[in-house]
C-alpha cells in the first residue's frame, strides 16, 4: 500500500502550480502594473493605472473608472512593456502545457506515478515561472524610468505583485515536481 501513495513533492507541485497560474493570469490581464497619481493639471484623487495591455483612469472619490485611455507618452512602446506583452502570455501557455504533462506523470489513474514524466513537467513549469519572473523583474527595475507626467507619483500596482507571486509559486511547484527525477535515479 505504501507504493500506491502519491509522493508529497508531486502533490505540492500540483497545488502550487495551478495557484501560480491563476495569479499570473490575473496579473497579466489586470491593468495595474503601475499606478500614477498626483498628476499635474488633474484632480488630486485621479489615478492612472497602467498595465501591459491597457491604461485606465480612475477618480477615487467617485469610483468612476474609464479604461482604454490613449497612450500619449509612448508607454506601450517601451521595451520592458513589450517584453512583458510577449513573455507573460507565453508563460501562461507553457504553464498549461506543464500542467497537462504533470497530470500524465502523476499517478491519478494508474497504480504508480511516472517519475520521469513528472520530472519533465517540473522542468517545464520551472521554465514557465522563470519566463514570467523576467518581465516582472525588468518592469520593476524600470518602473520609474517608464514615461509618466513630470511631477507625478509612481507606485507598484497589484497586478505586478500578483505576477511576482504567481511566478514564484510556479517556480517552487516546478522544483517540487522536478524532484521526481530523484526516483528515476534510484531505479
Amino acid at each position: 500500500l505504501a507504493s500506491m501513495r502519491t509522493p508529497a513533492a508531486m502533490i505540492v507541485g500540483l497545488v502550487l502550480c495551478p495557484c501560480g497560474l491563476l495569479l499570473t493570469l490575473t496579473g497579466t490581464l489586470a491593468p495595474q502594473w503601475r499606478q500614477v497619481s498626483h498628476v499635474p493639471d488633474q484632480p488630486m484623487d485621479v489615478v492612472w493605472e497602467q498595465g501591459i495591455w491597457d491604461i485606465c483612469w480612475e477618480r477615487q472619490s467617485t469610483h468612476d473608472r474609464l479604461c482604454g485611455q490613449a497612450d500619449e507618452l509612448g508607454y506601450f512602446e517601451q521595451v520592458p512593456v513589450r517584453v512583458a506583452q510577449g513573455l507573460m502570455p507565453s508563460s501562461l501557455v507553457l504553464t498549461l502545457v506543464g500542467l497537462v504533462v504533470a497530470a500524465l506523470g502523476v499517478r491519478c489513474w494508474q497504480p504508480e506515478p511516472r517519475h520521469l514524466v513528472a520530472g519533465v513537467a517540473g522542468l517545464v513549469l520551472l521554465l514557465s515561472g522563470l519566463m514570467s519572473l523576467v518581465p516582472c523583474s525588468w518592469y520593476t527595475q524600470e518602473l520609474w524610468a517608464l514615461p509618466a507626467a513630470p511631477g507625478s507619483t509612481l507606485s507598484v500596482g497589484y497586478s505586478l505583485v500578483l505576477s511576482y507571486l504567481g511566478s514564484c509559486l510556479e517556480i517552487l511547484g516546478g522544483l517540487a515536481l522536478a524532484l521526481s527525477f530523484h526516483h528515476c535515479c534510484k531505479e
